[in-house]
């Protein structure tokens, strides 16, 4: 079975050793992808404006494997303060209200630096939109 390995250019990926995703067995397992912006190493302030960043990123990641949102299967999501659940929450239904993967909503942890408030992780069964 042929593993192939995607990654955005972030120099997180290298610097920690992992790949923005990993395609497997009919699989796209989407690392927890936070709110930068690649193309510009940029980071907004709002909660909002980065999990519209982490799917935007996860999409192409997707797209790049040969999937799309429409085949995700599970969802994970984690943000740094409860208060932003109801924010966040929206940006949810808005991406997945159709779709509907079996989902974490959603763990509060601290992430790996302080002005990242939310990660989200999926994994994509590619087909799955096709049934």
């Amino acid at each position: 079975m042929e593993r192939r390995l995607i990654s955005t250019g972030s120099p997180f990926e290298k610097a920690a050793g992992y790949s923005r995703a990993v395609v497997q067995g009919g699989f796209v397992f989407v690392a927890g992808t936070t709110g930068y912006d690649y193309a510009t190493m940029q980071l907004p302030d709002s909660v909002e404006d980065q999990a519209r960043n982490c799917f935007k990123t996860i999409a192409a990641t997707l797209a790049e494997a040969g999937a799309s949102l429409q085949d995700v299967v599970r969802a994970t999501y984690y943000i740094t303060n409860a208060a932003d659940a109801d924010k966040v929450f929206p940006i949810f239904g808005e991406v997945f209200g159709e779709i509907r993967p079996a989902a974490t909503l959603l763990v509060v942890a601290g992430l790996l630096k302080p002005e990242i408030k939310i990660e989200i992780e999926v994994t994509a069964l590619m087909g799955a939109a096709r049934g």
